[in-house]
Parts: structure tokens; sequence; C-alpha cells
């Protein structure tokens, strides 16, 4: 009886402790109600405007990582709102400005796929371009402009393509080549790419000098002569003491009786020999080659139009004119 007694009490003492604990959970809940009712009146929403100006504010402040999640969030939320292409724009602009080329060619891909033969779509295939260059690779940005100009029927982007693309080629120095894509430019746009003083300084190219690498390997059958002839001074000068030496030194030890260290000279001045008549070749390939580079550079500089792929505000501005 005792026992039961215990256990009646430690009951009562525990339905007492419990209702006070329920008061403040009725107090809590109560609480919490008129907090999310007040809330309520004030709900916090996501406006396509508000989500888009949020993306471009990382953008123009060139905080681009931020800036992608952004557009993408605008995306998710917005799929039907008519600044989507431009948004996707944003998204392959802003992984070209952190130099990942990769993603920026898939968001530009991506965009095409949406949006067919647009301003910003054909836009999209140049930073493609730009992109595979980035990365150096040429063929790949060639295949593009090439596709590009066989899809559109613009004059204007057909010109533009090949204008890019004889560039492309200026750089890889087939300037024949090149010769070729330019004159494939519609009269109209001749003027835009100033072709005529573009064409005339390419003519300049004939009038460089060059050194013929088969000349330079017969010439240096006497030491020195190759590199003489591609205007390399001082190696003309050691090739012909240090051969000459060796070889000097090759007969006197045969003429000493020294047939072992005769022939080892003769080996080594061999050697010298034979790297003197591949220097002279390699020599004038390279000779040739900064001759060519030099020449591109001051065509660029000269010639070169800035085709801007980029988005400016008043781009912008028109881009929305357009999708509105």
């Amino acid at each position: 009886m005792k026992a039961s007694k215990n256990t009646f009490g430690f009951g009562c003492l525990r339905g007492y402790l419990f209702i006070p604990f329920l008061l403040v959970l009725i107090w809590f809940f109560s609480i919490s109600q008129s907090f999310a009712d007040k809330n309520m009146k004030y709900p916090l929403t996501i406006t396509p405007d508000k989500q888009f100006e949020f993306a471009e504010y990382y953008y123009d402040n060139r905080d681009y990582k931020r800036a992608i999640g952004e557009y993408h969030r605008f995306i998710y939320f917005f799929p039907e709102d008519s600044r989507g292409e431009l948004v996707r724009f944003k998204i392959g602009m802003s992984y070209y400005k952190v130099r990942h080329f990769r993603e920026a060619i898939t968001a530009f891909e991506s965009l095409i796929d949406k949006y067919k033969d647009t301003r910003l779509s054909i836009r999209s295939y140049y930073k493609i371009t730009e992109s595979h260059l980035a990365l150096n690779e040429p063929d790949s940005a060639i295949a593009i402009l090439q596709h590009l100009v066989t899809l559109s029927k613009d004059p204007n982007v057909r010109d533009e393509a090949f204008y890019r693309m004889g560039w492309i080629y200026i750089d890889r120095e087939k300037l024949e080549k090149a010769r070729s894509l330019f004159s494939n430019i519609s009269r109209k746009n001749r003027n835009k790419y100033q072709l005529k003083h573009l064409t005339a300084e390419l003519a300049e190219e004939n009038q460089i000098q060059k050194k013929t690498p088969m000349v330079a390997g017969l010439l240096a059958a006497l030491p020195g002569a190759g590199y003489l002839y591609v205007e390399r001074y001082q190696d003309a000068l050691m090739s012909f003491l240090l051969i000459g030496g060796l070889n000097y030194a090759a007969y006197e030890s045969f003429d000493d009786d020294q047939p072992a260290l005769g022939g080892l000279l003769s080996v080594v001045g061999l050697g010298f020999y034979a790297g003197n008549i591949y220097g002279s070749i390699s020599s004038a390939h390279k000779y040739n080659r900064t001759k060519s580079r030099r020449f591109i550079k001051r065509l660029k500089e000269n010639t070169k139009i800035n085709l801007s792929t980029g988005l400016t505000r008043s781009s912008i501005l028109l881009s929305l004119h357009y999708l509105f």
C-alpha cells in the first residue's frame, strides 16, 4: 500500500509539472500564428524585374560568378519571360569574362538551340568562335564560321564571318587563304571592313625578304656560312671557330701519331658540323617566322577592325527593344 501511495504522489507531481509546460506551448503557438498572420500581409515575392535587376547588379559590378547564379535563377522562376534570350547571352558572357571558355561555349550553344536566327544568336556564334580561339582551337572556330555562312542568308552576317575567318588564317600565316576569304565580302561592306587598305597592306607581304632553308643548308657546308646567311653573326663566328678548331686539333693529333685522340676529336667535330647544317636550316625557318609575325603584327595595328561582341548599355536597350 505504501508503494501505491508513492506511485500516486509521483503521478500527481508529473501532472502538475505538465500543466505549466502545456500553457507555455499554447502561448508559443499563439505568438507564432500571430507573427505568421502579420507576415501574410507583406509576403516575400520575387518579380521578374527584381530578379533581372539583381542579376544585372552583379554583372555590372563584375561579380560574374554570382551573376551566373542569379541569371540561372531568373530562367528557373520565369522561363517564359521575354528577356530569356538576353539572360542566356549574359550567362555565356559571364563565363567568357572569367575565362571559363568551355562553359561559355555550352551556354551560347544553348541559346542558339532555343532561339534561331536572332541578333543575339548570331552574336553567340561569334563568341563561340572567340572561345575556341582562346582555347587555341582555330579549326573549330573556322568550322563554326563556315556553318554560319551556310546557315545565314543575311549578307551582313556572312560578310562578318568571312572577315573573321580571314583574320584567323592571317594569324596562321596563311595569307593567300585570307585574301580569298576577304574577296567574298560583298561590295556594300568593303568600305566597312577597309578592304582596299587591307588588300594593299597584304600585298606588301610579297616584299618581305625571306631566307631559303635549302640555301642555308648548302651554305653551311662551309662552317658558319649558313648562319651568316640568316643574319646570325655571332653563331656564324662561333661555328666557324669551333669546328675549325676541332678539325685542326684532330689533324695535329693524327700528325703526332695519336690516332685515338684524333679519332675522338674528328667524331666530336663531325657532330658539331652536322649541328651547324641543321641549325642553319632551322634558323632560316625561324627567320621567316619572325618576319611573318612582325608583318602580321603591323597589319593588325594598321588595318584590323575591332569587332566587339560584348553587350554595352545601348546594345542591351536595343536587344530589349527587339524582344518587346
